[in-house]
């Protein structure tokens, strides 16, 4: 989510996994009046902190950078698929509930979960009756429809994912609603009435609902859409509406009027108004949220380093939060297109270099920033196996003498420059360029910070192959979440070299190895699943030996809790507060 996340029968299954302290569905806490509960640490893990149905309120969120995109067909943050929920329905969607109950699929739009026939080849959705748009137009699947297909001009909208682009039979050629309007795309997705839309795959695919619940299969009325602008106004097919959007300061959202609850039971709409702050400084968030003034850090990633010490140091304070493990690596792509780094020996003396201490307190520490990784793929998704090819000594500071070892090999015996970027609003990765600096800099590789804004950090900047090589970014500090809990959901846009496009931005930044390409090809044709996780496990070990990701950690977040807040658990989707279900004493 941020960050991840082809066809085959073996994504049957998406594996529930529980978050370290997770318990059974329980609440904790506060009944259902929402009268006030006792702070504990972790009580929003595996369970209801504070549980209400009560209504009212303005909901305050904030967050240290910009959105993607607020467009569903545009967006890729996984912050942002969290909170869309609020403004949009998908085809489906996951359950509204604690611990494994938000890993299960349910019907949204639909009525249910897609049924599959022609071996898996075809999926079909039947819509609820009656679901309306914020002025009272009646949602048809040609909305759908329409959305799955104006989201495949990536020249338009570079953010979100290019799953349909790959999955979907369209015709030869097919360039998008807005590039051919007039080729037929039946061949791909039909609407036979407008309660039903059909779609028509490549190949076999076993679960095709982790498809139909992203935000690219919320409605879009053609009348309506006004192209890369569109995110200024989206018409709401949720419980709430825009009601100003203000370019790099926020927007604010009120009840749409035209929303029917009978139609949605995952969603308890709560707040009367939800209030988002854009661009505020991160260190300015922590303190607003343990003032009061603040409920949620819509990022999710956790309290930033100037303000840890003081949570965790404080029993009140840390009483006030959470702390889940999360399918996310903290990782630096190393990029083979910016030299010296086109040397394979260069790339391997800068991972021997890095001392993984100092990129583990530059993320938050243990508590908050996870364990030191080693490898691309993290332990809480299936194909997960613990190896590491390039050992940063017995008190992980790196290992200075291998490293210079690779650098005479790659010819650069004193080391070199090159320049690192992060995104400027995120104080974590400023530290962890600070960081790679320190340590790189032991071996001779001088390295420049470059600050990029989040907004447009994959698709404009550090992700553009264009902008990285004329600005030298041999380093980009980066992170990725798994698009849903599957090998190939985790890998696919951050390793296959295929999405990466020249003329737009992408999540994957270095990994250009056929060999993988290969790989996640196979891994979609297989029906055993025990074989996915095999490959999976290679397509690690292969990115490794290329040496084109600096696995940094294996990620955990120290959240705090907002005052004030009702309905709290952790959505292990995404690994963070669930946003449709908070509400306000």
């Amino acid at each position: 989510m941020k960050k991840r996340a082809m066809l085959a029968t073996a994504m049957g299954a998406v594996v529930a996994i529980g978050l370290a302290g997770c318990g059974g569905g329980t609440t904790t806490g506060g009944g259902s009046s929402g009268s006030g509960a006792a702070p504990a640490a972790n009580a929003a893990i595996g369970k209801i902190f504070n549980p209400s149905d009560k209504k009212g309120g303005t909901l305050k969120f904030a967050n240290s950078g910009d959105w993607d995109s607020i467009d569903p067909g545009d967006t890729y943050y996984g912050y942002s698929w969290d909170f869309i929920r609020l403004y949009t329905k998908a085809l489906v969607t996951f359950k509204n509930g604690p611990a494994k109950e938000s890993l299960e699929i349910a019907g949204d739009l639909a009525e249910g979960p897609g049924v599959a026939s022609d071996d898996n080849k075809t999926w079909t959705y039947k819509l609820k009756p009656n679901q309306k748009y914020e002025d009272g137009t009646v949602i048809t699947s040609k909305d759908v429809k329409y959305a799955v297909l104006r989201s495949y001009d990536k020249e338009i909208f570079p953010n979100g994912p290019e799953y349909f682009k790959a999955l979907l039979n369209f015709p030869e050629g097919y360039q998008g609603a807005y590039k051919s309007k007039d080729v037929d795309p039946t061949s791909a997705i039909e609407t036979p009435d407008d309660n039903t839309v059909v779609f028509h795959l490549k190949a076999p695919l076993g679960d095709f609902d982790q498809f139909a619940q992203l935000p690219q299969t919320a409605p879009v009325p053609a009348a309506k859409d006004t192209g890369a602008a569109y995110k200024d106004h989206v018409i709401s097919s949720g419980p709430y509406m825009f009601e100003k959007v203000e370019v790099g300061k926020g927007f604010s959202l009120v009840r749409n009027p035209n929303w029917d609850p009978a139609t949605d039971p995952n969603r308890k709409a709560l707040p009367d108004r939800i209030e988002v702050s854009t661009g505020v400084a991160s260190e300015d968030i922590d303190n607003r949220l343990i003032s009061g003034d603040l409920h949620v850090d819509v990022v999710g990633t956790g309290v930033g380093p100037a303000t840890l010490g003081r949570v965790v140091g404080d029993p009140t304070l840390k009483a006030r939060t959470d702390n889940p493990s999360i399918a996310r690596l903290w990782y630096t792509s190393v990029n083979p297109q910016v030299a010296p780094l086109d040397n394979i020996d260069c790339r391997i003396a800068v991972q021997y270099a890095t001392d993984k201490v100092a990129y583990q307190t530059a993320v938050g520490g243990e508590l908050s920033g996870g364990d030191v990784a080693t490898t691309v793929i993290p332990p809480l998704v299936p194909g997960y196996e613990k190896f590491d090819l390039y050992p940063a000594g017995a008190d992980n500071r790196g290992d200075v003498a291998k490293a210079k070892e690779h650098l005479a090999k790659c010819g650069k015996p004193d080391g070199f420059a090159t320049n690192v970027a992060y995104r400027a609003e995120r104080p974590k990765e400023k530290a962890v360029a600070e960081a790679l600096q320190q340590s790189l800099a032991r071996v001779g590789i001088q390295v420049n910070a470059k600050p990029l804004a989040q907004k447009d950090y994959f698709s404009g900047t550090a992700g553009r192959p264009p902008y990285a090589r004329q600005e030298g970014l041999g380093l980009v500090v980066n992170g990725w979440q798994t698009d849903w809990n599957d090998p190939f959901a985790f890998l696919s846009q951050i390793t296959d070299s295929r999405v990466i496009k020249e003329t737009g931005g992408s999540s994957n930044i270095s990994v250009r190895i056929p060999e993988v390409d290969q790989m996640l090809d196979q891994m979609v044709a297989s029906p055993d699943e025990a074989q996915r996780e095999k490959l999976a496990t290679d397509i690690d070990k292969r990115i490794m030996q290329e040496a084109v990701i600096l696995p940094g950690t294996y990620a955990k977040a120290l959240v705090v809790r907002g005052k004030g807040l009702t309905n709290v658990y952790i959505n292990e989707q995404y690994g963070m507060y669930d946003y449709t279900a908070l509400g306000l004493e």
